[in-house]
């Protein structure tokens, strides 16, 4: 009986074509269409203070980032027409007060233009930092820092400085601004194992990350 022929061996599986999406809308970066965009972008928000003969100094800033860690480097972005920015410039240190979820006056009291007059500090309770800039009562934590480069950027400066001294974290919420609204959230247990997030940044235990 004459052997059935070998079969002619699979040739690869074809992969099926990927599912094609509606094309995406798209918008130029016009001023109100940028800012609307970017507000989608959750942020904490700090307090950057430094203290000069004029007395203490401090304006809320939702930009503010982590750098480095070798140096360890923060940033910040002042507008161009700050009225505060010049006096952290000529001291050349500050430092960057980290709000919980339950400092939003106080978030508003920093968010008042310095033009106006107003003393900011009055009713505030701070201590002096090694720099003398004000920490803040009742912050998560905070950042002593040198101011160390300047970039121009736009209608912004964007101020690179080198981090001297660190706070205690203390447990809480942060305070967060979203969509052009507060907003808090659970900080998050530390016992849990760690996410991997591969970041410039990612920290050994998760309960450090920045």
């Amino acid at each position: 009986m004459t052997a059935a022929p070998a079969a002619a061996p699979a040739g690869p599986a074809r992969s099926a074509e990927p599912a094609r999406s509606a094309e995406p809308a798209r918008f130029g970066p016009e001023p109100g269409r940028f800012r609307q965009a970017l507000g989608h972008f959750c942020t904490g928000v700090t307090v950057v203070t430094t203290a000069d003969d004029d007395g203490p100094a401090g304006f809320a800033c939702q930009s503010f980032a982590a750098v480095s860690l070798e140096p360890p480097l923060v940033l910040f972005c002042p507008s161009r027409t700050s009225v505060t920015w010049p006096r952290i410039a000529r001291a050349g240190y500050f430092c960057a007060n980290v709000l919980t979820g339950d400092q939003q006056d106080l978030c508003r009291i920093f968010g008042t233009s310095a033009a106006t007059g107003a003393d900011k500090f009055a009713g505030v309770p701070w201590s002096p930092a090694s720099s003398g800039a004000p920490v803040l009562d009742g912050v998560l934590t905070w950042a002593g820092c040198t101011v160390d480069a300047v970039h121009e950027a736009g209608d912004h400066h964007v101020v690179i400085g080198r981090v001297t001294e660190l706070g205690e974290c203390q447990p809480g919420k942060p305070l967060l601004f979203y969509r052009g609204r507060y907003a808090a959230t659970g900080a998050q247990p530390a016992g849990g194992p760690a996410e991997i997030v591969d970041t410039l940044l990612a920290w050994p235990r998760h309960a450090d990350w920045i």
